[in-house]
C-alpha cells in the first residue's frame, strides 16, 4: 500500500511539473522571454511580434517618465522643466492606448513592469547635460524598436503607432542635440 501512495504521489508530482512546462511553453510571455531583451530586437515576426512590441513600447515610454520625473525635480532650466512636464502628461495617454490594444487583441492585463533607467543624480552645472544624453539614447533605442517593427508587423494600428512615435522621436532628438550643443557645447 505505501508504495501505490509513493508512485501515485510522483506521478501527480510529474505530471503538475510536465502541464506547468508545456502551458508556459505556449504563453507569450515565454515566446516573449526568449528574446534578449537588452537589445531592441523584437524576434521573429509571428503571432506574438504585437505583443513584444506593445510590452517594448510601455517600457519605453515608462523609461521616459521615470527620466522626466527626476529632471523635474532637479532641473533648474525652464525648457527641461516644460519637456519633462509634457512628458509625464502626454507618455500614460500612449501608454493607455497599448495597454487597451494588448487587453483587446491579446486578452492581457499584466502591467509592463518599469525598466531601469540611469540616476541622473542631484543637480550640478552638469545635470541637464546627463538629462539630454539619457533621452538621446533612449530616443535612439526607440528608433531601433519601431523601425524592426515596421519591419516584421502587417498590423495598421502597430505600423501606424511606429510612425508617429518616429516623428515624435525625430523632432525631439533634433531639440535634444541642439540644445546640448548650445549649452554644452558638444
Amino acid at each position: 500500500m505505501k508504495v501505490s501512495i509513493y508512485i501515485v504521489l510522483g506521478c501527480v508530482v510529474v505530471s503538475l511539473f510536465l502541464g506547468m512546462s508545456i502551458g508556459f511553453y505556449f504563453t507569450p510571455e515565454y515566446q516573449f522571454n526568449k528574446y534578449d531583451k537588452t537589445s531592441m530586437d523584437l524576434g521573429m515576426a509571428d503571432h506574438w511580434l504585437d505583443l513584444r512590441y506593445i510590452n517594448a513600447m510601455i517600457e519605453h515610454h515608462r523609461g521616459a517618465m521615470l527620466l522626466a520625473n527626476q529632471a523635474l525635480k532637479y532641473t533648474e532650466r525652464k525648457e527641461m522643466k516644460e519637456l519633462a512636464g509634457k512628458v509625464l502628461t502626454d507618455e500614460p495617454l500612449a501608454i493607455a492606448e497599448l495597454y487597451e490594444w494588448k487587453k483587446q487583441w491579446y486578452g492581457d492585463k499584466k502591467t509592463v513592469r518599469d525598466p531601469v533607467v540611469s540616476n541622473l543624480g542631484t543637480y550640478d552645472e552638469k545635470f541637464d547635460l546627463r538629462f539630454l544624453n539619457a533621452l538621446i539614447a533612449h530616443h535612439e533605442a526607440g528608433f531601433i524598436m519601431t523601425s524592426d517593427v515596421k519591419k516584421k508587423s502587417s498590423r495598421t494600428e502597430i505600423l501606424n503607432n511606429a510612425d508617429v512615435v518616429d516623428v515624435f522621436l525625430s523632432t525631439t532628438l533634433k531639440i535634444f542635440k541642439d540644445w546640448r550643443k548650445e549649452w554644452y557645447s558638444i
